[in-house]
């Protein structure tokens, strides 16, 4: 298989999984370590790249202009965690394309506010466990929970994305 079926295939298979999933818990790093929030993940199919809305004015903002590893997470019918690499987009075009009225509620502004801005995830890897078996899935977290080894298990693939 060529890389680029090999990558699209990926892409698919990722696609799938955190589809329907609205929030991911992105993972930013700050001065004093990790910070994860969660974030409305926007309604467009996953194509390698994942976006948000965020404001100039907090943290995640500054920290990303410091360094761009980010890691977001995605629980619900399926358990995946994408690491990539961010990219602050200033774009009020985009922004408009992804608003949503229940942005102007809860970001107390409207698309064309300067202090909005997109935050781009271009996916490197994805992780993903398989819940087809609870009973194994349940299993395995708890492996996980105890510290013990579960590399070489059948129940997490990681898929390069680029």
């Amino acid at each position: 298989m060529n890389t680029a079926s090999h990558d699209q295939e990926a892409i698919e298979k990722v696609r799938e999984l955190i589809k329907g999933i609205n929030i991911a818990m992105l993972t930013t790093v700050s001065d004093e370590g990790l910070v994860s929030r969660p974030m409305k993940t926007q309604d467009v199919e996953f194509d390698g790249n994942l976006w948000f809305i965020t404001k100039k004015d907090t943290g995640k903002f500054h920290e990303l202009l410091r360094n761009r590893q980010v890691n977001a997470a995605y629980a619900g019918k399926s358990f995946v965690s994408i690491r990539g690499e961010a990219e602050l987009v200033e774009s009020v075009d985009k922004l408009k394309e992804f608003w949503n009225p229940v942005y102007e509620e809860l970001l107390e502004t409207s698309y064309d506010d300067p202090n909005l801005v997109l935050i781009q995830v271009k996916a490197e890897t994805a992780e993903y466990w398989d819940p087809g078996n609870k009973f194994k899935m349940a299993k395995f977290l708890f492996r996980r929970l105890l510290g013990k080894n579960t590399e070489g298990t059948d129940m997490n693939r990681i898929v390069e994305l680029s």
